[in-house]
């Protein structure tokens, strides 16, 4: 039996420390980091990792709006989804996930395009 996505990924505590790593360098982004100004950054990382571990197969329960709802009136553009792909790259990375599950990743982050890209 293969593994789920969160056990690949070393589980809540490892992917508690890439949401936090992403989180921290959307903060500084240039492009992201206007949309960070003024918001709790420590209850986004909890949702945030709430949201991975639920995602990604993990039992945890995800208590936060959905992405639609969350970047609705927000008016993102493509450029800042692939910068906050970007960022969680540079995280997954530097938590030495592997090549395979930072693939996985990024066509699940990818995958939200509809829901974020709303205008």
């Amino acid at each position: 039996m293969t593994n789920s996505l969160y056990q690949r990924l070393g589980g809540a505590e490892r992917i508690a420390a890439v949401v936090d790593d992403a989180l921290d360098r959307h903060a500084v982004n240039p492009l992201l980091a206007p949309r960070f100004r003024g918001k709790d950054l420590p209850r986004l990382k909890v949702l945030g990792t709430q949201f991975f571990c639920a995602g990604s197969g993990g039992p945890q329960k995800y208590e936060g709006r959905d992405m639609r709802t969350t970047h609705a009136g927000m008016n993102a553009n493509e450029q800042e989804l692939i910068a906050a792909i970007d960022d969680f790259v540079a995280a997954l990375q530097a938590q030495g996930v592997g090549q395979t599950e930072v693939n996985e990743v990024v066509a699940i982050l990818y995958s939200f395009k509809g829901d974020v890209l709303r205008t």
